[in-house]
């Protein structure tokens, strides 16, 4: 049954990257067309603006039950991986260490290059409240953290709280045990019904970016044109510093491996995922190609999907440089001990996000709405621009994660170096036939071996179906 269906599932895959460019070149067309307005017609560009809020406010719907269900499932996953023992353990700790020098990153070149000063867009109207802390000290700031109910953290607008009880809920379930594998299970349920949502709601992103793009155009000038550019420009230096500098020294120093060498083994991906914007696309092929390159499978079948989740080296710089560029923009620079708090929000928030469209935009938007909710308007400048940094943060996920394989295969011992050198000589090339792919489409064709791997491997959505990585 399950080989009959298969080739029906390849193809419905397969035509999932062509909507994605869909939207894709709808959102470029969308940001040029509503700059183009801005520059034109200023105060009909003004007018606009509700669009792009319009928009933000669909997505501040869908911040608190992203943040619960991420958070529950990541927390499981956690104690999943930890199971598998050491392996599980290195892999879990590199990731936290190295997502948060990310995050720590994004920080450092914002604060450095501040993108967004000069713009001074103002906020709507009907902006939320200065934090409860500023009036009510440290001690009001941790008691308005609990919630009046358990359910009531999933309706309010305390983001706090949603962190707050879903870490009770995820800690719970894994003291429960097997005996809560039933309602992990439902949430991941509840978690593919929340990005589903939310992949609808990124479909109107073109509108949303029209609007926030031609208000703020028409508000400031060529100066927001700069602002975004530079943004841009910035991220994209940042990540590839990050991988060849970072990556590459820690590569090199524990390894000896090239970073060089290592990414040109991998071109065919990164050719992929530049394609398609995704660095899940490419999963399937990273654990073929890990393990011809000499690493045991155990290291990684444990490694690389818990990496997908855990280890988002690109989207944790993304997420730090464009709070600090939306706070400048609207003339609201973060003061220090707030971009502190702001990491560790993203530390926590960022682990195990499921990679769908808009699960990144939820996170930035959840991550200011807790600290900063005066500011949650400035995300309609993101929307415009986010789908041109995607790729910068796809490919810097999946380097993060290839490296981080053949790091903890090393640490391990279980790695054959001779293998290693061989392969990235070119003296044993990776035969594409391995990969078992079907007629017609780009997705390996699923057998015994590889639903069983899906059903033991770490994963934080759990039986949801997984979905392109952004």
């Amino acid at each position: 049954m399950a080989a009959a269906a298969s080739p029906a599932a390849g193809s419905q895959k397969s035509r999932r990257p062509d909507r994605t460019h869909f939207l894709y070149i709808a959102v470029i067309a969308a940001v040029v067309l509503g700059a183009v307005i801005g520059l034109a017609a200023p105060e009909f560009a003004k007018s606009l603006k509700p669009l792009g809020t319009g928009f933000i406010s669909l997505i501040k719907m869908m911040i608190a039950p992203v943040i619960f269900c991420t958070i529950v499932l990541g927390i499981g996953s956690i104690a999943k991986a930890a199971t598998v023992g050491k392996v599980g353990g290195l892999a879990l700790g590199y990731f936290i260490i190295m997502s948060t020098f990310a995050l720590a990153i994004g920080l450092v070149v914002g604060n450095f290059i501040h993108p967004g000063e000069g713009l001074d867009i103002a906020a709507s109207s009907d902006a939320a409240p200065a934090a409860a802390e500023d009036e009510e000290g440290m001690t009001g700031f941790l008691l308005s953290i609990i919630p009046t109910t358990l359910l009531a953290s999933l309706t309010g607008e305390s983001i706090l709280q949603t962190l707050f009880v879903a870490l009770l809920v995820g800690f719970a379930l894994q003291k429960m045990g097997t005996a809560g594998a039933p309602v992990l299970k439902g949430i991941g349920y509840i978690q593919a019904l929340v990005f589903r949502i939310l992949m609808m709601i990124m479909w109107l992103a073109p509108i949303g970016a029209f609007g926030a793009i031609a208000a703020v155009v028409g508000e400031t000038g060529i100066q927001a044109i700069v602002s975004m550019a530079t943004l841009m420009v910035a991220f994209y230096l940042t990540c590839i510093l990050f991988i060849v500098v970072v990556l590459g020294s820690i590569l090199k120093l524990v390894t000896g491996v090239n970073i060089f060498k290592l990414m040109r083994y991998l071109g065919r991906e990164y050719l992929l995922i530049f394609s398609t914007s995704s660095s899940e696309v490419a999963l399937p092929r990273l654990i073929a190609k890990m393990e011809h390159l000499g690493i045991s499978k155990p290291v990684v079948g444990v490694t690389v999907p818990t990496g997908y989740s855990f280890n988002l080296d690109g989207t944790a710089i993304y997420l730090t440089m464009a709070a600090l560029f939306v706070a400048s923009a609207m003339g609201k620079p973060l003061e220090l001990g707030e971009q502190i708090s702001l990491l560790v929000f993203m530390i926590i928030a960022s682990k195990g996000a499921a990679g769908v469209t808009g699960a990144g935009l939820a996170t930035l938007a959840g991550g200011l709405q807790s600290h900063r909710p005066d500011l949650i308007d400035g995300v309609g400048l993101i929307v415009g621009i986010d789908r041109f940094m995607s790729e910068a943060r796809a490919l810097t996920n999946f380097t993060g994660n290839a490296v981080a394989t053949v790091l903890i295969g090393t640490w391990t011992k279980e790695i054959d170096k001779e293998q290693v050198t061989a392969v990235l000589d070119r003296e044993r090339p990776f035969d594409e036939a391995s990969m078992n792919i079907d007629a017609g489409t780009d997705e390996p064709r699923e057998t015994e071996e590889s639903r069983e791997l899906a059903e033991t491997v770490p994963g934080p959505a759990g039986s949801a179906p997984a979905a392109p990585r952004h």
